[in-house]
């Protein structure tokens, strides 16, 4: 029996020594002011501290009688005792406690105790947690202060048990509390619907609004029918306002919200109340480098681009030409009342100075004014109203028109003839040249084809000779024109400053030009000489023939 006993006691050892480190279950057999006593079914009775009893509250969790779970640290040791630890087992617990929550994405309550770099230290069931300064909340928080000495929800979202590594996360919480708030808003809310809300952030676009757990966008388009600089000009954190759900889409949680859509569309009958061409006044609202803004009426705006805001300043400043509240009188240009836009002139209120100078004055008028600027192409005439006329460089001079125009200056009062006007394309044609009578006209009239004339030789080179036959009037001689005889080099045969005498071989009007022969009038000469002649041999040669010619006659 002994033996057998024996082998018993030692088979239980053998069993219990697996169970080192581990929890097993035990009875309270005996309290003191210390120490609590316990059987664990070993060898012998071993004792625990009573503080590993005790609640936070200090107060003794057990009494005699009590089943306990206790960890076995130790069996036999040097003082011949069992070492059990219920502080331990409580540790145990409470890591099976959390992996459990974790497992199940269960809250946990904690306390934050410190702040560490990075976040903060969270106690949680008697064991130190991290919580990252990112995992507190939605947003960042600079100031934690309210969730401090107060037991909060939370979420673990990494344990490691090796490493005793709890971290936790308060966002996660609120999400998800947001997310069921979501859901069940979402189910309440459909587009068209009007809502109450609260302005809980605004920005350059707009502002964002809560809606009861739920936050919906308020663009700034949608604030007002009119122009609006700012949403700041309309709200302010905190207001509670009254808007319109204008689309709605569940599968991405986005809301679309609208204050101008509680009210009716002011442009729905915009095109039958502002027809084009009709002229009327307005407040400016907002000047820009592009133009200036005009409220028409209420929630009805339209642009007066800065092309339309002066005849004569096409790219002046808008911001030079009007000031913000200032009435002015516009014209309607063009309307699209499906794009919420209107065009404004306000040059078309007043007088336009190309009309007024096409009213004024006639093609053939003379006119008088400065020269604004002198460019390649010709001359720019400052004229009445504040507007320019063009001398175009063909109609500077008869001739040589170039150097006519480097002897002018900018600033110079100077005559013109008006041409043409194009209200339209707002220009004026002017010519100077036309003041008086075309050289090349007047010389061509009295000399046409044919016509012997004299001139005085301007230029010569090898294949003819410049003649100058009056004042501004130029004809040429080609090589071939000089003699009847073949000349190589005009230079060889004629000089400048020589006077010479020709016919005019052709005359071209568009070209202006006139052409000379030598040869030519040569000919004609001896022709004329050969009809001399001729006439010469067949007259009388007697007195009888004399005599009878004049009875004949």
């Amino acid at each position: 029996m002994t033996e057998n006993f024996k082998d018993l006691f030692e088979a239980s050892l053998k069993e219990t020594e697996m169970r080192v480190g581990k929890i097993i279950k035990a009875t309270i057999v005996a309290i003191d002011r210390e120490f609590a006593w316990i059987d664990a079914g070993l060898k012998s009775e071993s004792i625990v501290s009573l503080d590993q009893f005790k609640n936070d509250q200090g107060e003794i969790e057990v009494q005699i009688g009590d089943q306990v779970d206790v960890v076995l640290d130790a069996l036999d040791n040097s003082n011949g005792e069992t070492r059990l630890s219920r502080e331990k087992a409580k540790r145990i617990e409470v890591w099976d406690a959390l992996e459990k929550a974790c497992d199940d994405q269960e809250t946990v309550l904690g306390r934050i105790t410190n702040h560490v770099r990075g976040g903060y230290t969270v106690e949680v069931k008697g064991l130190r947690a991290f919580l990252p300064g990112s995992l507190v909340d939605v947003r960042p928080l600079r100031d934690i202060s309210h969730l401090e000495d107060k037991d909060i929800e939370l979420k673990i979202v990494k344990l490691d048990t090796k490493r005793n590594n709890i971290v936790v996360s308060r966002r996660a919480v609120i999400e998800a509390e947001t997310q069921e708030d979501r859901e069940a808003l979402f189910e309440k809310l459909s587009e068209g619907s009007v809502v109450k809300g609260v302005v809980k952030n605004i920005t350059d676009f707009g502002a964002f609004i809560d809606l009861g757990g739920v936050d919906g966008l308020l663009h700034i388009t949608d604030m007002s029918w009119s122009r609006i600089k700012h949403p700041s000009d309309m709200l302010a954190l905190g207001d509670e306002i009254d808007i319109k759900i204008i689309k709605f889409d569940n599968d991405k949680g986005r809301i679309s919200l609208g204050i101008k859509q509680l009210g009716e569309d002011p442009w729905a009958s915009v095109a039958e109340e502002l027809a084009v061409g009709t002229k009327l006044m307005g407040k400016i609202t907002n000047i820009t480098d592009y133009g200036c803004f005009v409220k028409l009426k209420e929630g009805i705006e339209g642009l007066v681009h800065t092309s339309e805001m002066d005849w004569t300043n096409k790219n002046a400043n808008p911001h030079k030409l009007v000031s913000l509240g200032q009435e002015v009188e516009v014209m309607v240009l063009e309307v699209d009342a499906s794009r919420h836009r209107i065009s404004l002139g306000m040059k078309q209120c007043i007088i336009n100075p190309w009309q007024a100078f096409a009213d004024a004055h006639k093609p053939g008028d003379k006119v008088n004014g400065k020269i604004r600027s002198i460019t390649d192409f010709g001359i720019f005439i400052g004229l009445d109203g504040n507007i320019d006329g063009l001398v175009h460089i063909s109609d500077v001079a008869w001739n040589k028109a170039e150097d006519v125009v480097k002897q002018l200056k900018k600033g110079e009062d100077i005559e013109a003839v008006m041409l043409s006007v194009d209200i339209e394309r707002e220009r004026i044609a002017l010519g100077i040249k036309q003041l008086s009578d075309d050289p090349f006209t007047q010389y061509t009239s009295a000399n046409d084809k044919g016509a012997k004339v004299t001139g005085v030789i301007t230029a010569v080179q090898q294949n003819g000779a410049n003649v100058e036959l009056a004042p501004e009037v130029e004809g040429f001689i080609r090589v071939a024109d000089i003699s009847r005889e073949h000349v190589e080099d005009a230079r060889h045969v004629l000089k400048v400053g020589q006077e010479i005498e020709a016919r005019v071989s052709n005359i071209d009007t568009k070209r202006r030009s006139i052409n000379l022969s030598i040869k030519g009038l040569d000919e004609d000469m001896e022709k004329t000489a050969k009809t001399n002649y001729k006439a010469e041999q067949m007259a009388p040669t007697t007195i009888g023939d004399l005599i009878k010619e004049k009875l004949n006659k």
